[in-house]
């Protein structure tokens, strides 16, 4: 991997997010892995808890607003905080200084770290200039753009620009590639008929690619699509999707864990 030359390198606090450590350590360890080649040194706060998403969506702000204190607190004195996560990414950068805004003292810690505060391929291409990519993933992939990524933080070109310096991928865009595939956190469990309804309509246009990988940078959509896409595949008699978080086929750690959902 190429990056930009600098006298020093950057200390960056890694954002694990909790299904990243509960169910998909290994996109944790590509996240490592890339920004330690993008020439950053690497540090992972091992007393980081949730990033308050959960019971801020829920309305509960008083204990959202206490994990954003805690948060804060923790990645202060890093030059970057790096998160795998669009959603995740969204709730530190965009909504703890929202959650905060009644207290000066707060809100200004909180606007100091959502000014570094980056999504990680965002950050990779945008900020520390990754050129290059030794890696190799043979396959057609499509990839979907989760919502607090794309709508809060702007990650829509970054992972193509990316995906594009990987050998052996083709990319196939998805037709709705924008629409939302009703995970929503919270929503997918109050509108479950709904969400579902929105993941096989996701589901049947990935399918329409033609792609044998699908890709995202957010674990709970990842999550939700791949349980559509092998329900679908046993039901239909198809060849399964394999689903996966976009770094781990950008640090070239595709044989450290098997696709999400296991739908090989």
């Amino acid at each position: 991997m190429t990056h930009p030359a600098s006298q020093t390198r950057p200390r960056v606090g890694l954002f694990v997010t909790c299904l990243v450590d509960l169910f998909r350590p290994s996109v944790g360890f590509a996240a490592v892995k890339l920004l330690e080649d993008a020439g950053c040194d690497v540090e992972v706060p091992g007393m980081q808890t949730c990033c308050g998403q959960p019971a801020f969506n829920s309305g509960d702000n008083a204990d959202a607003a206490d994990i954003a204190r805690r948060t804060i607190a923790l990645f202060e004195g890093f030059d970057y905080v790096v998160v795998p996560s669009g959603s995740c990414g969204g709730m530190i950068k965009e909504h703890y200084v929202e959650l905060l805004a009644g207290d000066a003292h707060w809100a200004q810690r909180a606007r100091h770290l959502a000014a570094r505060c980056h999504e990680l391929v965002s950050f990779l291409h945008d900020i520390r200039g990754v050129t290059r990519l030794d890696a190799h993933y043979d396959g057609t992939i499509t990839y979907h753009d989760s919502c607090s990524g794309l709508r809060e933080l702007g990650v829509k070109a970054q992972p193509r620009a990316l995906l594009a310096k990987v050998a052996g991928t083709r990319l196939a865009e998805l037709p709705g590639a924008e629409t939302c595939c009703g995970f929503g956190g919270t929503f997918c469990v109050k509108y479950p008929e709904i969400s579902d309804k929105m993941v096989g309509e996701k589901a049947a246009d990935i399918l329409a690619t033609g792609a044998d990988t699908l890709l995202a940078g957010d674990l709970g959509c990842l999550m939700n699509m791949a349980g559509k896409l092998k329900r679908m595949s046993l039901e239909q008699g198809t060849p399964p999707v394999k689903v996966r978080h976009v770094a781990e086929v950008l640090a070239g750690m595709t044989a450290e864990a098997p696709p999400i959902g296991d739908a090989s």
